[in-house]
């Protein structure tokens, strides 16, 4: 599709559903007010119309609102219908203004239909069944009030009181229990015209040969869908204050807290174990502030698996878009924070140190943030989130090698595998070459010779100086990439094994209800939990036949 027609397609959805006048408001967020809440609900019901579906579901569109906006969100609902599609919504005990937008009415109760045809039709039927609706009573309200049980126990509750003791009313609900009630509208819906005109349309539409709709989804390449992906993510990560400007407030001030302790380390004996736990903090510490990008990162999962289900792109697009548009926020707070802390505390000199401090601390970052987004793939609450994350970051800081040095470390399990699995491990690794070799240290007596960094490499942190830092290095990048495949890996298995755990718990549910769990046969449309990957592979199979 054309910019020009696609430009045309959203203005026309903005006017659609009544949003000219905040059509260049942000939505807002925590910290910008943004769009109203009857406008956000207008927004996110106007995202799906904006691919023109022939079928819209809306489950309580009105809910949260207030009566006013509730109107014009089920107006806005009634203008749409008119324009050849079908809306279907659920709705939340509706004014008597909104219940008189709806065209078909569909009542149900314990999964039996109580009633569905005309709207207007639905005062006449209940009256008919011996319901009829009070004058002053709320169309909707009463029809409710006919087929909801919890009613009972609430009389049940105040069966006690003065009140429903001496007060008398005329209202036929009073007489019978609902349950009672519902039945007898179940039983008079049956045998009602309005049931017989039901089935007749099922019919005629089941003849009805016609031709097989494609089942939508995105239309764009690979290459538009990671380009959008990534200017939509970037745009949401630099107007939300709390993705990284407040991260980069926060490194700032701790690297300039870092470098007033550390002010010029300088090399003088006591600055070979300073040089050491400043790497250590830098390293393990800091880096462990990224964990606090994790809400975040939930949010964006919320709104990947609602656009995912809709087929708008694929996980490859999204996993790429949201690695690209982070990457120059990263780079900004790991380099200025790393040229604070390297100036300050007066690092080993020259251009290549610092390039080689400044990268490590920018992939160790990164490396903390593919985890958490790995860990958000698995784990949709941002407070578990953060434990779960904190608590791997805490075992990979133990294992590092300066809380206990290399060789030290207990060999079965903590040294192999977990030092290696560490980013700490590589990071400090490398940069302890990078600072300490080359440079002379002043012994513990001046009479003593200088103590070449090479020697504290090897004999105070254990170091093997014979692998080149950059090696280090190019570990913790193949971190990186590590843990973003295991994101979009966890996504993919989330698609099919999701679904199919949440099938076996309906299942297991079913069969207690039941009472009948070690001799029930599920049929076969309840043994087969969907899939999202099996539906497309499905549909992708048909549409190969076709």
């Amino acid at each position: 599709m054309p910019w020009s027609e696609k430009r045309t397609l959203v203005e026309r959805t903005i006017i659609e559903m009544g949003l000219q006048d905040c059509a260049d408001t942000v939505i807002g967020n925590w910290h910008l007010r943004g769009i109203s809440g009857g406008e956000r609900r207008r927004v996110s019901i106007a995202l799906e119309i904006l691919m023109r579906p022939r079928l819209l579901f809306l489950d309580e569109p009105t809910s949260g609102l207030d009566s006013a906006a509730a109107f014009f969100v089920t107006q806005t609902l009634r203008c749409l219908s008119r324009d050849g599609r079908t809306v279907i919504a659920s709705i939340h005990q509706p004014s008597s203004e909104v219940f008189e937008l709806f065209d078909r009415l569909y009542l149900l109760s314990g999964g039996k239909t109580v009633y569905f045809g005309e709207t207007s039709a639905a005062f006449e039927f209940f009256a008919q069944a011996g319901f009829p609706c009070p004058a002053l009573r709320n169309p909707s309200d009463h029809f409710l009030r006919c087929i909801n049980s919890d009613f009972d126990k609430v009389k049940a509750t105040l069966k006690g009181s003065m009140k429903l003791k001496f007060e008398t009313s005329d209202d036929p609900l009073e007489k019978i229990t609902t349950a009672e009630a519902i039945k007898n509208l179940i039983d008079f819906y049956q045998t009602s015209q309005h049931s017989y005109a039901a089935k007749e349309k099922v019919e005629g539409i089941s003849k009805v040969k016609g031709t097989v709709l494609d089942a939508g989804g995105s239309q764009a390449s690979f290459l538009m869908q990671a380009f959008t992906l990534t200017k939509r993510s970037f745009v949401n990560m630099s107007r939300d204050f709390g993705y990284y400007w407040l991260r980069l407030v926060i490194y700032v001030v701790v690297t300039i807290c870092i470098g007033t302790i550390y002010l010029n380390v300088g090399t003088g004996y006591n600055s070979i174990l300073a040089r050491g736990s400043c790497a250590s903090f830098v390293f393990g510490f800091v880096t462990f502030m990224s964990i606090g990008g994790f809400p975040s990162f939930v949010e964006d999962m919320k709104v990947f698996q609602r656009e995912r289900l809709n087929g708008h792109y694929g996980v490859t697009a999204f996993v790429i878009g949201n690695t690209l548009s982070a990457m120059p926020f990263l780079i900004m707070i790991t380099f200025i924070s790393g040229t604070i802390c390297y100036f300050m505390v007066r690092l080993h000199p020259g251009f290549i140190h610092y390039l080689f401090f400044v990268l490590c601390l920018y992939a160790s970052v990164a490396v903390v943030e593919s985890l958490m987004m790995a860990i958000a793939s698995i784990v949709p609450n941002f407070l578990m989130g953060i434990i779960t994350g904190a608590g791997i970051q805490g075992i990979f800081m133990l294992v590092s090698g300066y809380f206990r040095l290399p060789n030290d470390i207990p060999k079965p399990v903590w040294r192999y595998p977990m030092s290696y699995l560490s980013f700490h491990y590589w990071a400090l690794q490398g940069q302890y070459q990078n600072d300490l070799k080359g440079l002379w240290f002043d012994n513990q007596s001046p009479d003593l010779p200088k103590i070449p960094g090479e020697y504290v490499l090897e004999n105070v942190f254990q170091i093997d100086v014979r692998r080149s830092k950059w090696i280090d290095l190019s570990v913790i990048f193949s971190m990186i990439i590590s843990y973003r495949i295991i994101f979009f890996v966890m996504i993919k298995i989330s698609e099919d094994v999701t679904p199919w755990i949440r099938g076996c718990l309906a299942r297991r549910r079913m069969q207690q209800k039941n009472g009948t769990q070690n001799t029930t046969v599920a049929p076969d449309r309840l043994t087969q939990s969907p899939s999202l990957r099996n539906y497309v592979a499905n549909h992708a199979a048909r549409a190969g036949k076709r």
